[in-house]
């Protein structure tokens, strides 16, 4: 039941995946490439029944390579981790670091699964499972992979904290459909367990991340200010167009705030006697998360193009980055 920590002392929500789950993955696998391999051999049998006997034994060994080994490989490879069986039972096998997998790794997984699944049956890899303390086979141990469960309940997930105001609605023209979602999980797990890491280790982490979000959208952290706001801003971006698709419909009969109201914090009654939004009355409480015990943490410095030039209410958020 341990997390996944990543190199950077970054604990996961992805957890290893149960001895059940996986064996009803790989059964469900099993039984669809059977199905492919006999009608394959029908097919080939029917097609190569003039050519001598060394012939067709040379394609039915093909076919067994082919079908029963060299798919599932490129199934894993392709889909980064996940088969047939995998994606039906929420799970995905990455590496040992959280990361997707690559080919090697599913070559070595693929080869060794051929002895320790398909000639002993899976014996030998519920063995092996029952063994490890992370439930890991031996084409895992070899592959340095792992199988965790993508599905985590909604009540496990950490809170974001809200991007400065100058960094509000700074990208609603942002591009977010090249950024994957790994990476995405990546970004949010940092955000909501920064203040647990090493000033250095989150700092380094955060601008690898901010690197990577950048590559897929092609908007850059403003100059001046931290790459976790950065990151915090696009990822509110993402769930404030997330929250307006989803309440379109229900929104357009009762009164809908504008477009862009949430980017520009715009959503807010009128009445002076009522709090402009609730996420207000929780920034206290926001701030106490973020602030270190032994030390203040100092507001965020704001963009020169976006500054004000007296920087007042950067820190009115509730989000503070590590020192």
């Amino acid at each position: 039941m341990s997390e996944l920590v990543t190199g950077e002392a970054v604990a996961l929500e992805l957890r290893p995946a149960k001895l059940p789950s996986r064996a009803l993955a790989v059964l469900l696998d099993l039984v669809v490439a059977m199905v492919v391999y006999i009608v394959v051999t029908v097919v080939l049998v029917a097609a190569t029944a003039s050519l001598d006997e060394a012939a067709q034994v040379a394609l039915s060994i093909a076919t067994f390579l082919l079908v029963l080994v060299g798919a599932p490989i490129a199934v894993e490879t392709l889909s980064h981790g996940r088969s047939l069986g995998k994606l039906a039972f929420g799970l995905r096998v990455v590496r040992d670091d959280g990361g997707p997998i690559r080919f090697r790794h599913a070559l070595v997984r693929g080869a060794i699964g051929v002895v320790e699944i398909l000639m002993t049956f899976g014996v030998v890899a519920c063995i092996a499972s029952l063994v490890s303390a992370r439930g890991r086979r031996l084409g895992d141990v070899f592959a340095g992979t792992l199988v965790v469960r993508e599905r985590i309940p909604v009540g496990r997930a950490g809170v974001v904290p809200p991007p400065p105001p100058e960094l509000a609605g700074r990208f609603g023209e942002l591009d977010l459909s090249a950024v994957p979602d790994g990476l995405w999980l990546a970004v949010r797990q940092y955000l909501t367990r920064m203040r647990q890491l090493d000033p250095q280790v989150s700092w380094g982490m955060a601008q690898r991340l901010a690197a990577d979000l950048s590559a897929r959208t092609g908007a850059h952290p403003p100059q001046g200010v931290h790459p976790a706001a950065f990151l915090a801003a696009v990822v509110h971006e993402r769930q404030a167009r997330e929250a307006r698709q989803a309440f379109a419909g229900r929104a357009a009969g009762a009164g809908a705030y504008p477009a862009g109201a949430y980017e520009a914090g715009a959503c807010q009654p009128q009445a002076s006697g009522r709090p402009r939004n609730p996420a207000d009355q929780a920034q206290p409480a926001q701030s106490a998360q973020f602030a270190s015990p032994a030390q203040p943490a100092a507001p965020f410095e704001a963009s020169p193009d976006r500054a004000t030039g007296s920087g007042s209410g950067s820190g009115s958020t509730g989000f503070v980055p590590p020192a």
